[in-house]
């Protein structure tokens, strides 16, 4: 007998899509170099513009502006550089401030050296702390170069959103830059890139169902360009050589096609069953904490402590009570330290904490059995209500 499992880990990665893998197989499938000028080729070139028109699509973006790369993390370091071109022009970024809740794909600063970095204060719930942006860009040297603001829309640990238009509005009056990492926000929040006046967003494949290898930086516009990352062929208009991951693309684009679909409407329903999941949480254990309740947060996440558990333990209780979740990151090949998030926060980092995250296709019954599990963990721990 198969003993029932819940996945409540989709900030890590979603399900591969069903459109997603069809696209991935059958371009995967098909011969020819898209580079090539023959029929094959040509075929293949075609899926990828395909997708990129999709990708471009489900942020209010334009397909010219899409770069695609193996993943987020490679188009975090694509863009976080000192080196820019304005069309043919150079022009230098002299200074990177980023949040200080950041993915570490972001929050190591890319291809800036360390003493050009900066961070960005957040309160207590985790969010920007506007006054101490402003603060940092009013004392930046724009004779040395410009700034660039970096700070995710969506928190991937504790799911918190952040005021980017108020950030956003900050930064260009500063002259700068912003970038925004949105992996965690597609396909769970409304995206336009004109409306949130990102200059470039970070996007994931795996993180909305698509295959896993992909991923695309967006910029606003077409005139302004990072510094080639990786050089050799010229693919991707220069901006990224080396052959196109075509199957992982067209997943790519699929998954993006799903995730700009019902965005509003699929949001609202996570919420409600987050919701209902943390109040029986605080039923069975009113001393659990959870981590940003008050503070504007993404439907599906949940991210929380219990006194006396260490991540580590809890991750492998609840796996061994047949629960997939996570103690924050999942992008630290399989290590569990202490939370940058937490501290930033002004937690103590080893406090620990626990992060659930669902999906559209979250059952009742996985609900059902990650409230069992959570029961047994907080009765070992003497913290469960005897009611």
């Amino acid at each position: 007998m198969i003993r029932p499992r819940a996945y409540m880990d989709w900030n890590a990665t979603a399900p591969l899509l069903d459109d997603a893998r069809e696209a991935f197989l059958r371009v995967s499938l098909m011969p020819g170099n898209p580079s090539s000028v023959h029929n094959e080729g040509r075929a293949i070139r075609r899926e990828i513009e395909t997708a990129r028109r999709f990708v471009a699509e489900a942020v209010g973006g334009k397909a010219a502006n899409v770069i695609f790369t193996s993943g987020a993390t490679e188009a975090a370091n694509l863009v976080l550089t000192p080196e820019f071109r304005m069309g043919r022009a150079p022009l230098v970024v002299s200074r990177l401030y980023v949040s200080a809740t950041e993915h570490k794909a972001v929050f190591d600063g890319g291809r800036f050296s360390s003493d050009a970095v900066a961070l960005i204060p957040v309160n207590g719930d985790g969010v920007v702390d506007l006054d101490a942006l402003l603060g940092l860009l009013d004392a930046h040297d724009k004779a040395s170069g410009l700034p660039m603001v970096a700070v995710m829309a969506a928190n991937n640990e504790t799911g918190v959103l952040q005021p980017i238009a108020d950030i956003a509005r900050l930064t260009h009056q500063a002259g700068g830059l912003l970038v925004v990492d949105a992996v965690q926000a597609l396909g769970r929040l409304p995206l336009d890139i004109d409306r949130l006046e990102a200059d470039f967003l970070i996007l994931s494949s795996h993180k909305i169902g698509g295959p896993k290898g992909a991923g695309a930086l967006v910029a606003r516009g077409e005139t302004l360009m990072p510094a080639p990352l990786l050089r050799g062929g010229g693919q991707e208009k220069g901006h990224r050589s080396g052959t196109e991951n075509a199957g992982a693309i067209a997943g790519f684009g699929a998954a993006a096609v799903r995730a700009a679909l019902g965005v509003t409407e699929r949001a609202a329903a996570l919420s409600v069953l987050r919701d209902r999941i943390e109040a029986e949480m605080m039923a069975i254990a009113p001393g659990v904490v959870l981590h940003a309740k008050n503070a504007p947060r993404l439907p599906n996440t949940s991210f929380f402590s219990l006194e006396g558990l260490k991540p580590e333990t809890g991750q492998i209780a609840f796996d061994l009570e047949g629960v997939a979740l996570s103690a924050g990151s999942a992008c630290s090949s399989g290590k569990v330290s202490e939370s940058h998030v937490l501290k930033a926060m002004g937690l103590d980092p080893r406090l620990g904490a626990l992060r659930i995250s669902i999906g559209p296709e979250t059952r009742e019954d996985e609900a059902a059995l990650f409230l069992t599990a959570f029961r047994k963990v907080a009765s070992r721990l003497g913290k469960a209500d005897a009611a």
